[in-house]
């Protein structure tokens, strides 16, 4: 094997699109990260329920943004990837009327798909009966439908599917866009994941399980991940979006890249439904297949982008991971604090972060960390933002069905 065929695969991030509970845009979200505002407050919708508050992207309107006779047929889920994918676009420079369509792929990811339809219309039937359903319910809620609207919204006919696997979900869609890239499919991938399930079903039953903070007193300081008070995550919802391409094909058309994907790897836990490793082995095997498709090693990555849930024992199995693979080195954060937990789209809004973070050299504070656990042995940045000459990076993703994730991101 020649050394370049040996040669770690790196994926150029040419651009990058966000809805956030904390900006709409990725430049407003990574304002708010640096300043670690944090953004849960009650949420109207949810009155009445156990927890009322969310971290919802309170100012996204998709008739505004996308105008009424588009929005109207789309799920909030889709409304918001539509979006955060036109940003990413403008951003990284890619006009869809020039380009080849068959040789562009989309991987959108959600861990619950329309869920705002799919509450909305359930009402109608149990209301009205089986004729006031839309006949629209289908196209709109099912978890491939966001991954197909982009598509046609920009004439994307190369591969074009969801992820779904949970919190990991649109961590798993980078890993297959990369593949995708790698196998040289496509010279230009659209990947991510959405999230719009900020409704009163998904709230109450994520409060049965117990997963959720029920600091209903201070909304704001409910997500405090690696904190020693933490009692849980906060819903959240929103969508990101980022465009990988094949490195030579963004050098053909003079594009700068923010960063580089430059590994994947993935694990099962093989155990308890919802509850994550005790032991951290399952998360250890993906971080450790990350470095190791990436040509990386521990002492190489100088930061970490965090799944850092807010849950008592997401948190301390994470920490311990880092720690046993990684040492007290690298500056680690969670921007949970801020945007709270978007489900399937928590990997994008963090895959996001890392390469902004590596492009800013910059690493945004840990929001609501008061008093950092005694267990949590790793650099947790708080308070203020970290300036840091970085080179490598990784993002972590755990998802219920004990569902590993992790991407390593290189500077550019």
């Amino acid at each position: 094997m020649t050394a370049a065929a040996s040669r770690p695969f790196r994926a150029a991030v040419t651009g990058f699109g966000m809805v956030t509970a904390a900006g709409l845009g990725a430049a407003e979200t990574w304002q708010n990260l640096l300043a670690g505002r944090p953004t849960a407050r009650q949420v109207p919708e949810l009155a009445g329920m156990p927890v009322d508050f969310a971290c919802q992207a309170q100012h996204f309107d998709g008739d505004a943004v996308l105008g009424r006779r588009v929005a109207w047929r789309l799920d909030r889920s889709t409304q918001m990837a539509m979006a955060a994918t036109t940003e990413a676009l403008n951003l990284a420079g890619l006009d869809p009327d020039q380009w080849d369509g068959a040789r562009v792929g989309v991987v959108l990811a959600t861990a619950l798909g329309g869920m705002t339809t799919w509450e909305r219309e359930y009402g109608r039937l149990r209301e009205h009966g089986p004729g006031a359903v839309s006949p629209l319910l289908i196209p709109m809620a099912a978890v491939n439908m966001t991954a197909g609207h982009v598509a046609a919204a920009h004439g994307a006919k190369g591969p074009n599917f969801a992820t779904a696997t949970a919190c990991a979900s649109s961590t798993t869609a980078l890993g297959a866009a990369r593949d995708l890239l790698q196998a040289d499919l496509c010279d230009v991938v659209i990947a991510g994941g959405t999230e719009a399930s900020i409704t009163p079903l998904v709230a109450a039953a994520f409060a049965k399980m117990g997963a959720l903070s029920t600091r209903t007193d201070d909304p704001a300081t409910a997500s405090r991940p690696f904190d020693v008070a933490r009692d849980g995550f906060v819903l959240a919802e929103g969508a990101s979006v980022l465009v990988l391409e094949r490195p030579e094909h963004a050098r053909a058309r003079g594009a700068r890249p923010y960063a580089f994907l430059s590994g994947y790897g993935a694990s099962a836990d093989a155990g308890h439904a919802t509850r994550p490793d005790p032991d951290g082995t399952g998360a250890e095997a993906a971080l450790r297949s990350a470095l190791a498709d990436a040509g990386l090693a521990p002492e190489d990555v100088d930061h970490v982008n965090a799944h850092g849930t807010s849950t008592p024992l997401n948190d301390a199995v994470e920490s311990q991971v880092i720690h046993r693979v990684l040492g007290d080195r690298p500056a680690v954060t969670s921007i949970k604090g801020v945007t709270g937990h978007c489900l399937g789209a928590a990997g994008a809004h963090e895959a996001v972060a890392t390469v902004l973070s590596l492009h800013h050299q910059v690493v945004p504070p840990t929001a609501n960390v008061q008093e950092l656990d005694p267990q949590v042995q790793v650099d947790v940045v708080t308070d203020k933002p970290r300036p840091l000459l970085m080179a490598a990076a990784v993002s972590h993703s755990f998802g219920f069905g004990g569902q590993n994730a992790v991407v390593a991101f290189t500077s550019a």
